[in-house]
């Protein structure tokens, strides 16, 4: 009776009994709701550790993807210049070759000439000393 009276008035005993404004079972669902929300807590720092290393290994991942695009593009560039270096030369050892073919045929010319000048003083000699 007592405890109805007390009960009606809200207040109750607990399993120690000790007086409480809450009803005991008000008071088992507070302490439940606390220790799940205690859970909840440490999963969401635990979800929250796990997404900080991903975090951090992906920035890893894009430093080391940004830094293998810019070796790329160094080698890219550098094959292109290579390759026009390669053009240049190519040009240069042509115009070479054209500047020989003509000092060839300036020299075939020469030749030519000059085995006509020698068959002409050939003759002239032979002619020179059939006369005496």
């Amino acid at each position: 009776m007592a405890q109805a009276a007390l009960g009606a008035a809200g207040l109750h005993f607990d399993e120690l009994n000790k007086l409480r404004v809450l009803e005991p079972e008000a008071a088992q669902q507070t302490a439940q709701l606390r220790e799940e929300c205690r859970a909840f807590l440490d999963k969401i720092v635990e979800f929250q550790r796990i997404v900080g290393s991903l975090i951090e290994l992906v920035d890893q991942l894009a430093k080391a993807a940004e830094s293998e695009k810019m070796k790329a593009i160094g080698a890219r560039n550098l094959l292109k210049s290579m390759a026009k270096q390669r053009e240049a030369q190519e040009q240069q050892l042509q115009a070479l070759i054209a500047e020989k073919k003509m000092q060839l045929e300036r020299y075939r010319i020469e030749y030519e000439t000059l085995c006509k000048i020698e068959a002409d003083q050939n003759e002239f000699i032979d002619q020179f000393i059939f006369q005496k």
